[in-house]
């Protein structure tokens, strides 16, 4: 069975990138698709800043990946790239972490203007991991994630269904 792993950028737990990590989620599991998540703002501060390799919360989150078929990577836009938060991670890594693995890149920002981000700004340092088969990633304006009640999120249809066509993609990469 394929297995994949989820990697959050997030800055905040009330990000809407939560609505389509949720529908990530969904869609693995529909799929029986097995999964885990690293949510990178729940690894130790001090481990992320300062680099530790040797961190017991980081061997535990490069596991994950390294047992992985494929990683999904979510982040928000920040300064016309992708979150400080994830890339404390990714550099914490192993040099060709992403070798051999599906990578699919989703990303939500504030605006048209940084739709390259995922091409010019987040695929060089995926592809510096060792990442050679980047599947096209998918941009959603915070727009079209609405806040509902609950701490749930809804996305417009437009953007959903951009997000499910990526997934099933992503889903039939898996099985090849």
């Amino acid at each position: 069975m394929a297995k994949a792993v989820i990697i959050s950028g997030a800055t905040s737990v009330n990000s809407r990138l939560n609505g389509i990590e949720n529908e990530v989620l969904a869609f693995l599991t529909r799929e029986r698709i097995e999964f885990e998540q690293i949510k990178v703002r729940e690894l130790p501060p001090e481990d992320l800043i300062y680099g530790k390799f040797d961190s017991p919360e980081i061997a535990i989150a490069n596991k994950k990946v390294e047992s992985a078929d494929a990683v999904i990577v979510l982040t928000p836009v920040y300064k016309a790239s992708f979150t400080g938060v994830l890339k404390t991670y990714l550099d914490l890594l192993p040099q060709k972490g992403f070798a051999n693995k599906i990578i699919l890149p989703l990303v939500i920002g504030g605006t048209f203007g940084h739709l390259l981000v995922i091409d010019y700004a987040l695929k060089p340092v995926l592809s510096a991991l060792g990442a050679t088969t980047i599947l096209n990633g998918v941009y959603t304006l915070d727009s079209q994630v609405e806040r509902i009640e609950d701490n749930q999120y809804e996305l417009d249809s437009e953007a959903n269904e951009r997000l499910q066509k990526a997934l099933t993609d992503f889903a039939e990469h898996l099985r090849e």
